[in-house]
Formats: C-alpha cells, structure tokens, sequence
C-alpha cells in the first residue's frame, strides 16, 4: 500500500515544486499535464507526461488529455479486489496512488469585469473533475488532493509510513466533494443566468468559509460566517476591519442592516440600528450633523447599537461618535484624526466598506425546517412608486422631503412598520407589533412633542382609519403609505376631516 505513483495536473500551482521535488526524493514517480509538466521539469523535477502513460496525444488543445483508461482505470482499481488488478495487468495498466488536481480558474474568470462567453466556457474544467470524482471515490486507496494547504500533511505522513491514513483520506475525499459540488453549482449558476431561467426546477448554490463565529444569536449556537464566492463590493462580508473585538453572529445581521439602510441615501446620512431595525436615522448638509440627527432621534436606544455612515468619518464626528457606547461604526474611510479618537476604545469595532449605489436586486434566502424561501431583494425606491393623493390636500414641499424620509426608512423595518419623519430624520419608530396602530401608537410615543407637524410612513396599507386618527391625534400632517384596503375610503375620509394630506404609492415594503 506504498505510494509509489503520483498524477499531478494544477491550475493553482501555489507551494507545488518543493512538494513535487519531496515526492521525488521518496522516489515516488509524477506524471504530469501541460502546463504543470513544463513548470515541474523546468524545476528539475522528473515528470513524465500523460501522453507516455496513455499512448495518446494531449488533443484539442488540451480539452481532451486525461479521459483514458490508463488514468483512470489506475485510480479506480480497488487494490484488494483480485479481479480489478488482474485487469489492470491484462491492460498494462498501472496503479495511480496520489492525486493532485485542482480545477480550471472558472470563478476566476467571471469574476473578471470583461470576460466573454467563450472564455467562461473554455475554463470549464472536464477532466480534473473527473480525476478527483474517481480517486475520492477510492479514497480507501488513493490518497487525493485538492487544497495545496494539505501538502504538508501528505508529506508527513509519506515520510513517517509511506502511505497516508485513512481517516485522513477520507476527509481528504469529503473536501474534494465540497470543492467539484461547489465547481458545478458556480457554472449551474452562471449558465442558468445567461439563459435568463429564474426558478429552475432545482437550484444549486455554494457559499465559502469567511470565519468561524464564537456563537451564534445566544451562547450555546454554534455559527459559521459564509460569503458568496463572487465578491458582492458593498457588502458586510467584503469589509475590512480596522479596529475592535471580532464580529459576532449578531454583531453582523445588525451591520448588514444597517448598511441596507444607508445605501438608501445619497446625501450624507448616519443610521443606527439596534436588533436588524433602525432607532434612529438622520441626513444633512454634512455627516457630523447627519449623525446628531440620528442620534437625537432616540438618544436611549442607540446607546451599544450599530453605526453606518456613507461618508468619511471626520475628527469631529469622530468626537460625538466616541461620547457613548457604540459596538460597530461602518463608514468609507475614517480620517488619520477620526481613527486616533476612536481607537482609543479598544473593543470598538471599525468597518470600512465601498458604499457603491444600489445595482441590480439580489436574491435573499431565507432557511426554514425543511427547506428554503428565495426572493429577490426588495430594491423598490420612492421613484418606482405610482403615486396618487387621494385627500384635498396635496403635500407642501417639506411635507415631501419628511414623507420620502419615512418612507425609505419604513421599508427596512420590521412589519407592521411606522415610521415617523420630520426635518430630516426620523423621530419615532414603530416595528414588530401585531396590529399596525399599535406600532403607530410606538412611534408617537417616541416622538412626543416633536410629532406635531411630522410624516407618517406605512410598510403596508391601513385596515381601517384608527391609525388616521393616531395620527392626527399626535399633530401628523402627512402620511404616506401603499394603499390598496378594502377601507382606504375610511381612511381618506378621515385624513380630509384633520386636514391630513395623504400620499398612496402602491408599494408594500412588508418584512418580516
């Protein structure tokens, strides 16, 4: 059970010779493709070529070169099955005992901002995944290789016995699997969206370790961080951290939906977030007092929450962010000054991350038992909406700047949703409860004084007009909300008689 022979054929040739030379030190044999072959004996390392083991040119520029049985009947051959070898003796065939594949660069490719179709195809691996399907397979001999992280390893246990263990080829065999399923579900995807299908009667998807989580929502759930493999810019896996302790599990959910938020806007704006909905959200002509805004907008709930902001940290902003209890601050950039004041707090967490616009809708999934929910994002904005007026009054203009502040806000709260808006950031927020007046009644609490003369924002239509009358009970003079009730009449109605301007979009913006 010695290995004695080694097939060696790589795209990412990382750390290769030294191991390739060791094999050779153990006198064991390499073969080797193309590319490889050229890099190892360019190296002085004795590689044969696959064309001397086959009896058989490399053809169509190396699409077809490994599809023999001379290779793979060599790594399929079960070593105590007495008529498997008797074959391969028949054949002149011989035993392959350590393989070495990984795949061509298709991620890689379509990564690139101006691939073509032609080239995503060409890098369309055929005979490497073959090669490592069949020596996983026969794991109980082949020893296989994919993760060039694993060389040392191999070595190790070559030198100590001349063979590799099993259970330690068997958990090599486990992550060849991973990586061909991860290889096909990217090229299912890719070839899926060029055909324009987009609910396929099966769907396929594969996510890459970013990081272990030391626990999940509480303590005793474990958690794992996965990222897409196609790099997503303006995301919270794509951040570089600065400074502070490392994200948690609910550390990242807060921070993802707080740069949902601030994405929403183009002028400067600061967002807080506490528990994946925003407790305060402000926007002005600079990003100091975009944060006071949001942070006068409920001075309690932001204490140990998440900051986003979509301009660079300043030393003055810098000054306010560090008066209280903050757990993340995500921002473009910090200044040289902003990151003195803020690193002075050790366990504070500082995030960096490119805030490009909003492009085309992502899909979201979601587990539950059994199975799984896809949707796309919601990417609506106020400038998708219908909008009509149904009351006799129509919005002044600072009406419309304070009901399009509510309303890119209420759409990332948590349903039944109400937000309310005034003078360029939000005032009292309303998220969760079971009947919509309840969240109303929330949010008018929470604003207090300050709801006289504010906006109202809705996820969803009103039912019935009790929350018109909250609403004017608290001083709102504007609301704006999807209509489309079987009661809307009721609820015009009642707007009218309070003098209540009110603005249907036709948008829902529920989540739950």
């Amino acid at each position: 059970m010695t290995i004695k022979r080694a097939l060696i054929s790589v795209s990412n040739k990382e750390n290769l010779v030294p191991f390739a030379k060791r094999l050779g030190e153990l006198g064991i044999e390499v073969i080797s493709t193309g590319g490889t072959k050229r890099m190892l004996q360019e190296a002085g390392v004795n590689a044969i070529g696959i064309s001397e083991v086959t009896g058989f040119p490399e053809i169509m520029d190396g699409r077809v070169k490994t599809l023999h049985p001379s290779i793979h009947g060599g790594l399929l051959a079960v070593r105590d099955n007495e008529n498997h070898m008797n074959q391969l003796k028949e054949n002149g065939i011989q035993p392959i005992d350590l393989v070495v594949v990984n795949l061509y660069p298709f991620k890689e490719t379509i990564s690139k901002p101006d691939f073509t179709f032609d080239e995503a195809v060409e890098n369309i691996d055929i005979g490497g995944p073959g090669m490592l399907r069949a020596s996983a397979k026969n794991h109980g001999d082949v020893t296989v290789i994919v993760d060039p992280a694993d060389y040392d390893t191999v070595l190790a246990q070559i030198e100590k016995d001349g063979q590799t263990e099993f259970e330690f080829r068997r958990r090599l065999a486990a992550k060849v699997f991973r990586h061909t399923a991860a290889y096909d579900a990217l090229i299912a995807e890719y070839m899926t969206s060029i055909t324009g299908e987009e609910n396929p009667d099966t769907l396929t998807v594969t996510y890459e370790k970013k990081q272990d989580l030391r626990y999940g929502e509480n303590p005793h759930q474990q958690a794992v961080f996965y990222q897409t493999p196609l790099k997503r810019k303006a995301s919270i896996a794509e951040a570089k951290q600065l400074h502070g302790k490392e994200l948690s599990y609910n550390n990242i959910k807060d921070a993802d939906a707080a740069l949902q938020i601030v994405r929403e806007f183009k002028a400067p704006a600061a967002v807080a977030v506490k528990h994946m909905n925003p407790c305060g959200v402000g926007t002005a002509d600079t990003i100091e007092q975009a944060y006071q805004r949001a942070f006068e907008a409920d001075p309690t709930s932001i204490f140990g929450g998440i900051i986003a902001l979509n301009r660079e940290v300043d030393a003055a902003t810098a000054e306010k962010l560090h008066e209280i209890f903050l757990e993340i601050i995500i921002a473009p950039s910090f200044s040289k000054e902003a990151l003195e004041i803020l690193t002075s707090k050790k366990n504070l967490r500082l995030l960096t991350i490119e805030q490009e616009e909003k492009g085309a809708a992502a899909k979201q999934l979601v587990s539950v038992a059994g199975g799984m929910l896809i949707q796309d994002e919601d990417a609506l904005t106020f400038d998708d909406a219908v909008v009509s007026i149904p009351t006799t009054r129509e919005p002044t203009e600072q009406e419309w700047k304070d009901l399009k502040l509510a309303w890119k806000v209420v759409k990332h709260v948590k349903s039944n949703a109400i937000v309310l808006a005034k003078d360029e950031m939000t005032i009292g927020i309303g998220a969760g409860q079971m009947n919509r007046v309840g969240s109303a009644k929330i949010a008018i609490e929470q604003a207090g004084a300050k709801a006289e003369g504010s906006a109202m924002g809705s996820d969803a239509f009103f039912p019935m007009g009790d929350t018109v009358e909250a609403a004017a009970k608290a001083g709102v003079t504007a609301i704006i909300q999807p209509g489309g009730s079987i009661k809307d009449e009721e609820s015009i109605r009642a707007a009218d008689e309070h003098g209540i301007t009110m603005v249907f979009t036709g948008i829902r913006h529920f989540k739950h």
